[in-house]
């Protein structure tokens, strides 16, 4: 399966990867610590999850762990995630769409 195969979503401390086309669970995973809110950035092939202020680094085609930070310090509650490079390949692709779309109106 292809990365650009899947969607991803996360909740209750969960998170699940699906099949874009089937709405199928390709895998799933549950973090360790914290206890509900999940927010995700895709970050190439590494999908970052923070739950209630612990941080995961997930392979984004299988769900392992690859990583935890326990942010030691930094509190709980939910998390704003930004990288350059999944920001810069949404904005691409958002400027890339209308662009197309800009093109096919005229």
């Amino acid at each position: 399966m292809l990365l650009k195969e899947l969607i991803f979503t996360g909740f209750n401390r969960q998170v699940a990867a699906l099949d874009r086309r089937t709405g199928l669970i390709i895998w799933q995973w549950k973090a360790a610590k914290g206890r509900s809110y999940v927010t995700l950035l895709l970050e190439g092939d590494v999908l970052v999850v923070s739950v209630d202020g612990y941080m995961y680094g997930l392979n984004a085609l299988t769900g392992v762990e690859l990583w935890c930070n326990e942010m030691t310090g930094f509190g709980m509650g939910v998390a704003s995630l930004a990288s350059v490079n999944g920001s810069a390949q949404s904005l691409n692709s958002v400027a890339s769409a209308a662009a197309a779309a800009a093109a096919a109106s005229t």
